[in-house]
């Protein structure tokens, strides 16, 4: 307790030195507080709402997951996926319990006087909506009915019933999609924004009213749901493919000439970017608490220079070694301590921040808090080992007769 209180007193009679020594600390883990937290937070973000694929699902597109330009521009020259991919896989494999397609395409719709431009629209199977499990909060999904009769239905998103229809219940009221006529028979529930991308301004329509008012140019997209769950998944897929590349007629040791996307693959791209970016940022933050603990290993240094007499006094009069190395030990960690405590507090306020302004979520957690605290202290009492150590060691002749 005695240590503690000089130590206590000695930062307190250099205030301004003590501040600016942490200011070192202070940024470095504030920087690892809100970016841990930010990473944490979209962490459970992706794994709840962007990776909305059953782990029993997997998906066939043209590109797949691309990791580079050249990947890229080899996707593009590759042969779109169609109707007629869709009939054959539907009908060819065994270990798949439901095959769907879907179609993509910007279009603007209007109801009477209003127009949204540029919505998303689907045409779809009328599996997909369960296989996505698409919320529709009011009316239906088509049903295979629809499809095969090529019906005039269609199924809107939140945004599209907030603008179009304003205190409206749109179910059974038309739609104009492009130029055909539409009669809305469903409305999906708010999804907001996912990752900046809006997630509302979207509608679907039987694939087969859709090839027929717009053609058959955009590439499908196909997913399978595998029979047996997810122990199924390797084996629908290693079927998918085959079929595909006989279709294809894709020689035995050319790539496949089209993307498989799984769950699985979602989250393992998402736990490399998310590492990558939390050890760049790590890395940067190590940086500044080096620089924090320098500083307070040169703060130290000089607080030994200016104490020495006083050591030595301390030490004729009965002090050991080991309570002068403690002193400043102590001394280091309470500045380090104290910068990590501001430092984990301001960095709680930036995840805070972040969350309110640009809507990323954030995850503060007790152990980030924690860790951050333990991070700066740990920096601290590295930093003020050998400044203790050097005043330990002081003669006790020589530190008396000191004149500085």
């Amino acid at each position: 307790m005695e240590l503690a209180r000089i130590a206590f007193d000695s930062l307190r009679a250099h205030k301004l030195r003590s501040f600016l020594t942490l200011l070192g600390v202070i940024i470095g883990v504030t920087t690892i507080v809100g970016v841990a937290a930010v990473i944490s937070g979209l962490e459970s973000y992706v794994q709840e709402r962007v990776i909305q694929l059953s782990p029993d699902v997997f998906v066939l597109t043209k590109f797949g997951i691309i990791r580079s330009r050249e990947a890229f521009l080899a996707a593009l020259k590759r042969r779109d996926l169609d109707f007629h991919d869709y009939e054959v896989l539907r009908d060819r494999l065994l270990r798949a319990e439901a095959v769907a397609a879907d179609a993509q395409t910007g279009m603007a719709v209007r109801y009477r006087g209003r127009r949204l431009a540029d919505m998303r629209l689907h045409g779809a199977t009328s599996n997909l909506g369960a296989l996505l499990n698409v919320d529709v909060e009011a009316g239906r999904f088509f049903t295979p009915a629809d499809e095969r009769v090529g019906a005039a239905v269609a199924v809107i998103g939140w945004d599209i019933r907030d603008e179009l229809y304003p205190g409206l219940d749109p179910i059974g009221r038309e739609l104009i999609v492009g130029n055909s006529s539409f009669r809305v028979i469903g409305t999906v529930a708010e999804q907001g924004r996912t990752l900046g991308q809006d997630q509302d301004n979207q509608l679907w329509v039987p694939i087969s009213a859709f090839r027929k008012s717009w053609g058959r140019r955009n590439s499908m997209t196909l997913f399978v749901k595998a029979r047996g769950g997810v122990p199924g998944v390797p084996a629908a897929v290693d079927e998918a493919r085959a079929v595909l590349r006989a279709l294809r007629h894709t020689p035995f040791r050319d790539d496949d000439p089209f993307g498989v996307v799984t769950a699985e693959n979602l989250q393992e791209l998402w736990r490399q970017i998310s590492t990558a970016a939390f050890l760049l940022t790590l890395l940067v933050s190590a940086v500044s608490l080096g620089v924090g603990g320098i500083v307070i290993a040169n703060i130290m240094l000089v607080a030994v220079a200016e104490q020495t007499k006083e050591i030595g006094v301390r030490r004729a009069v009965g002090a050991r070694k080991r309570d002068i190395r403690r002193q400043f030990l102590l001394e280091a960690a309470m500045l380090s301590t104290g910068g990590g405590a501001v430092g984990v507090g301001l960095g709680a306020l930036v995840a805070g921040g972040v969350q309110q302004a640009v809507g990323f979520p954030t995850r503060v957690t007790p152990g980030l808090l924690l860790g951050g605290l333990v991070l700066s202290t740990v920096v601290g009492v590295l930093a003020g080992y050998f400044p203790a150590r050097r005043a330990s060691n002081l003669l006790v002749v020589d530190a008396i007769r000191d004149e500085t």
